[in-house]
């Protein structure tokens, strides 16, 4: 079977396993990969993530074939807006004191 065939017919739960098998360096029966194996596995899993994710997180591989890599602050951008919470949200915390515990 032709590599790219192979990749685009793979499912997401195979590629999921590829993940954690490449993760550990162990199947999923928990026997050690060769050296090959895991070679090869994770090939398939950074094919998977260029041909089939394209996603674009850091440290994944692109659509392009290249690892995504964003500058610092592109990071910040990303994250800031969801990662801070609202300052309407800071108010809506519960607040108890001793005595009505």
């Amino acid at each position: 079977m032709d590599f790219h065939a192979l990749v685009a017919a793979m499912s997401a739960e195979t590629y999921q396993n590829l993940v954690e098998c490449v993760a550990t360096k162990r199947w999923a029966d928990g026997t050690e990969m060769s050296d090959q194996q895991h070679a090869h596995s994770m090939q398939l899993v950074m094919a998977y993530q260029a041909k089939v994710l394209r996603s674009d997180e850091p440290f994944t591989v692109g659509a392009d074939g290249q690892m995504v890599v964003k500058s610092k602050s592109e990071m910040k951008k990303q994250f800031a807006g969801a990662a801070a919470p609202a300052p309407a949200a800071m108010d809506a915390i519960a607040r108890f004191s001793h005595d009505d515990l």
